[in-house]
């Protein structure tokens, strides 16, 4: 038995542009919904359908073993073209039993909600499935002459909440159907259709510019959930892009200055109050991050530094210290071995795609505007 996800993105959208890739609590939309397939065990196999190169590229920079990206016909790729367009055009093209069709506008889906609702669609009175989420909400209906009527209860006899059923609002994040009945209806879900609940907080999927950043919380309030940080000893971080925004500013003499931030600064201290070793690891060699470095008592300081890793598995050396017992924050190329050695390797939303792919939590603060602090706060439970 061959089971498939479909998951169609396109390069066109009037609402948010490129919004499928757009960056989404450190990572690009699509990726949540892709990883949370990828890991699910019932599905064999992933299928993302584009028709642009820019995502193409980006989703195989994920190097997820399960995803394969294919194209999209221009004629389905377009404004009025429906989903079922995109999933009929793949059924002509590839051979599978069954196949879960993926909103990757509904990135709160996780592979948990998959497996469970291919186990409601592998019982035998079951032929489509589709996600839901409850809502204990009293609908109304306008009717031609502008009376509003109620849809789902009597209006004489207001239920309390708590015996109120309520009712399932569809939220677009998966359809589970087969290949057979797909191509006989013409449609995502057909025959003995059941619900699979999902959390009410995953009512949200992403149209609208505001839906991005009600569930772009949600997102970040389950990573810090999901962050399996280890006991952290040392707290070492690079310096620009991080503590600074990584801009270079001059003075009308040539002056060169940088932007620090007190959130940070405080963050440090919080540290050494808790017995943990602080410090910045470097590339440059400068006055102004050693006289940093120095006002907020860090202790270790390490400038013109060629190779990281080394430099800091030798100081972990001095100290006695494992580097799984290190935190990192780093934002470039030179960062990258550093973030998958450590511990608990972080990375800031503006730095280059393959550093926030590698990090094990990407800040929603950039650098020099309390990235480093909001880490800080991760490790220390605040």
């Amino acid at each position: 038995m061959m089971n498939v996800a479909l998951i169609p993105v396109r390069g066109g959208s009037k609402s948010i542009p490129l919004k499928n890739i757009r960056s989404i609590a450190g990572k690009p939309l699509v990726y949540w919904t892709a990883k949370a397939a990828n890991d699910c065990s019932a599905i064999d196999r992933v299928y993302i359908a584009t028709d642009s190169i820019q995502i193409r590229e980006t989703v195989e920079a994920f190097q997820l073993d399960k995803v394969k990206v294919i194209g999209r016909s221009a004629e389905n790729a377009s404004d009025t073209a429906s989903t079922e367009s995109v999933m009929l055009e793949f059924a002509a093209e590839y051979r599978f039993d069954n196949i879960v069709l993926i909103q990757a506008t509904s990135p709160l889906l996780t592979s948990n909600d998959l497996q469970k609702g291919f186990t409601i669609f592998e019982k035998p009175d079951t032929d489509s499935v589709l996600s839901a989420v409850p809502q204990k909400r009293f609908y109304w209906r306008t009717d031609e002459r502008g009376l509003a009527r109620p849809i789902n209860y009597d209006l004489f006899h207001r239920p309390r909440r708590q015996e109120f059923d309520g009712c399932l609002v569809e939220n677009g994040a998966f359809y589970i159907t087969s290949r057979d009945l797909l191509l006989q209806s013409g449609n995502r879900i057909s025959g003995r259709i059941k619900a699979y609940e999902m959390d009410s907080a995953a009512y949200y999927e992403i149209d609208e510019p505001s839906d991005w950043e009600i569930i772009e919380a949600q997102l970040l309030q389950r990573l810090k959930k999901e962050c399996r940080i280890p006991m952290i000893k040392m707290f070492l971080t690079d310096c620009d892009g991080c503590l600074t925004d990584g801009g270079m500013y001059y003075s009308e003499n040539g002056d060169e200055m940088k932007r620090f931030n007190t959130l940070d600064g405080m963050g440090f201290r919080l540290l050494k109050e808790r017995g943990i070793l602080t410090g910045i690891i470097t590339g440059e060699e400068k006055e102004l991050n050693r006289r940093r470095a120095e006002k907020i008592g860090l202790d270790i300081y390490e400038e013109g530094v060629k190779d990281k890793l080394a430099k800091i598995k030798k100081i972990c050396r001095n100290y006695n210290i494992t580097p799984e017992n290190v935190a990192y924050i780093g934002d470039d190329i030179n960062d990258l071995e550093v973030i998958k050695a450590v511990g608990f390797g972080c990375s800031v939303p503006t730095a280059v795609q393959k550093v926030k792919d590698s990090a094990v939590y990407v800040t929603k603060r950039r650098g020099g505007n309390g990235a480093v602090r909001e880490v800080i706060d991760l490790i220390l439970g605040e």
